[in-house]
């Protein structure tokens, strides 16, 4: 009975989580009327593609994909790149200024980020970066870094030191060692962590209000509020239909790089 009663769990999580791509996929084919309707209906009895028409016709769909997509990836890179070598500084490396580094990692995770908004504002003012995508990934990357940082340094902990020590009998140095035995032992974290910036970066809105305010730079969730009339009315067909696009390149690029992730894991077992 437990191998049914698993199948079962499982079916009923895999319900519980393409239940809102479906239910946006069957607004995004409904016509007003059906939507205004008393009775929700699961399968739109007139299907339209109207509503994925106006979403394009009305607002920069597309412009503002590409520029988020920018944003997402350029992010996630950076993210990675700054926290790597942190994080192994911080897993390898014990003293008094470690732990406090650890611990602040910690607390800064506690406080709201509209904290630092004011501050990072005033900082791109002043590099002339306001209003602009590389100032808007500067400030993705500031409020990805923490938790990056944490999630990595924890993977590094788990590669044996002796790996490194074999290492260094063989003459390689630091650098050397992290970039040809612990960084290739480190590909399941890595790719969690891109995995963590580039939908952190693709979601994100409120940055991207504050600091963006040409609307020809706008990314994709200042795009989607567009479809909220001034009066609070909404548009509940072009918005889901736009909602509808704007998940795809996150499952796209989930979908490429979990492949990537297993065979990660399957490297990291076989060569630690």
């Amino acid at each position: 009975m437990r191998r049914p009663l698993q199948y079962l769990a499982l079916l009923g999580y895999v319900v519980f989580l393409a239940f809102p791509l479906v239910w946006l996929l069957s607004t995004a084919l409904k016509t007003s009327q059906e939507m205004a309707g008393l009775t929700p209906t699961w399968i739109p009895r007139h299907p339209v593609l109207s509503n994925f028409a106006d979403a394009f016709g009305e607002q920069d769909i597309v412009g503002s994909a590409l520029r988020s997509l920018a944003v997402a990836v350029a992010s996630a890179v950076l993210t990675v790149v700054l926290a790597l070598p942190a994080a192994y500084a911080m897993a390898r490396h014990r003293s008094l200024v470690n732990r406090f580094a650890i611990g602040w990692v910690l607390v800064s995770q506690v406080f709201p980020f509209i904290l630092i908004i004011i501050p990072l504002f005033m900082v791109l003012r002043r590099l002339d970066l306001v209003n602009t995508l590389p100032g808007l990934t500067i400030v993705h990357v500031t409020f990805t870094l923490p938790f990056a940082l944490w999630m990595l340094q924890g993977y590094v902990r788990s590669v044996p030191r002796e790996l490194e020590e074999a290492a260094a009998v063989d003459g390689a140095g630091r650098i050397r060692s992290l970039v040809k035995v612990v960084a290739p032992l480190l590909a399941p974290g890595v790719v969690a962590t891109l995995l963590f910036a580039f939908v952190s970066s693709w979601n994100e809105f409120l940055f991207a209000l504050v600091v963006l305010k040409d609307p020809g730079m706008a990314t994709l969730p200042l795009t989607l509020v567009k479809f909220t009339g001034a009066e609070g009315v909404v548009r509940l067909g072009p918005l889901a239909a736009a909602a509808l696009l704007a998940t795809i390149p996150s499952l796209v690029f989930f979908a490429i790089i979990q492949r990537r992730l297993r065979s990660g894991l399957m490297a990291g077992a076989v060569k630690g």
